[in-house]
């Protein structure tokens, strides 16, 4: 039995759910319009989605609008249609992610002159203005806008005066703060760490935009992953998603295997972004050592034997997108050799009952049946007046 497609209904009760990317209209939205330009679906169909998205108001509200939530989600999903139908509406939401993302950069630089830590939400891809500079990337190209964010990210990858990383959080990795995690935490993951504006740095340097410092906040972000990779018991290495005040004072790690091999937290993302980084700087050792972790990740059946679902998020679709897009990149071509098999256990998962027949893109059947149909050729379906990929906001395609 196969993961249901996911069907309009009537009505919704979640005031949140027309405008979250992440488990809600967006994500659906995405998967009928990647399926239309693919000619596998209808653009009736992806046009009543993208009125489901844009039926209610959606936030612009700087605590709260991130590329997965509110206005800038919205116009992701548009932007990604790549058709003349939404170009009008896009246009319209130009000045408020840009003057969002103008409140954002002044709150930050704000907060950095004031020598205080960072809250999650203010750098990540999820909320932060690493998201906010994804969309502002695939969406306009290269513009001052876009190198304004860039010369945050390479200014939080400085020293705090206690030494501690600019990216060091005050928060718990829930994003707020905790009794559990005095002191804050170090994230490395890519969908909450340090490895996304990583990722996003290369991206941008590899379309040849660029600001001060860039490549060197590359490589202090780089240095801090090879500080904390660890060899795995197969084979490989691997890195911690998470840090404590405790492990970065003492430069140990108390876990002493690799977490579940997913795209938000593990060895997956954090290689994938370390592929994208030694191709923006031209660094063919790092470029081998990341992609040689990334198979020995995907070899070896105790990671794998972590992974407890088929999501984007955290599961199997995660997995195999992430090696998709490395695949081109992996110098041994050892990834090309092991990826039937984990396209083959996503299968396994999709035609389950135990998919769950909602949870949106991160977490529900909207994210498995993207990465299913991005196993056949085209992967990157090429639009009227776009050639965006769906997982642009995934960061993975550099």
């Amino acid at each position: 039995m196969s993961a249901p497609m996911p069907q309009l209904a009537a009505t919704h009760q979640d005031p949140w759910w027309s405008q979250s990317l992440a488990h809600g209209a967006p994500g659906t939205a995405l998967l009928h319009i990647t399926r239309a330009r693919a000619g596998h679906g209808s653009w009736d169909n992806a046009h009543r989605w993208a009125t489901a998205m844009t039926g209610r108001p959606a936030t612009a509200h700087p605590n709260l609008a991130g590329l997965f939530l509110g206005v800038p989600a919205i116009a992701y999903v548009l932007n990604a249609a790549g058709h003349p139908a939404y170009e009008r509406a896009l246009t319209s939401l130009d000045r408020p992610i840009a003057t969002l993302i103008r409140q954002r950069l002044r709150a930050a630089h704000h907060r950095l002159n004031s020598h205080q830590p960072v809250r999650l939400r203010e750098f990540d891809l999820m909320r932060g203005l690493t998201g906010l500079g994804v969309y502002i990337l695939h969406r306009h190209g290269d513009g001052d806008l876009l190198r304004e964010v860039l010369a945050y990210l390479v200014r939080l990858t400085h020293p705090l005066d206690d030494g501690m990383p600019g990216w060091w959080s005050s928060d718990g990795p829930n994003g707020k703060p905790s009794a559990k995690w005095p002191g804050g935490h170090g994230n490395l993951g890519l969908a909450h760490g340090i490895t996304g504006p990583l990722a996003l740095l290369a991206a941008a340097m590899r379309r040849d935009i660029t600001v001060d410092g860039q490549s060197e906040a590359i490589s202090r972000i780089v240095a801090e992953l090879d500080r904390w990779q660890r060899p795995a018991p197969a084979g490989g290495v691997w890195w911690p998603g998470l840090l404590t005040p405790d492990e970065w004072a003492t430069g140990t790690v108390t876990a002493t295997s690799p977490q579940r091999p997913s795209w938000c937290y593990g060895t997956p993302g954090l290689a994938r972004a370390q592929q994208l980084a030694a191709l923006a700087m031209a660094d063919q050792v790092r470029l081998d050592h990341a992609g040689q972790a990334l198979a020995a990740c995907v070899r070896d059946e105790m990671q794998l034997s972590q992974l407890t679902d088929g999501s984007l998020c955290h599961g199997w679709a995660g997995l195999v997108r992430t090696v998709e897009r490395a695949v081109d990149d992996d110098t041994s071509g050892e990834l090309a050799t092991v990826l039937p098999a984990l396209r083959d256990r996503l299968a396994h998962w999709a035609e389950s009952e135990r998919i769950p027949e909602r949870g949106g893109l991160l977490e529900g059947p909207e994210g498995i049946h993207l990465c299913r149909s991005g196993t056949s050729p085209p992967t990157t379906i090429v639009a009227t007046t776009a050639d965006i990929a769906w997982d642009a906001c995934l960061l993975l395609d550099g």
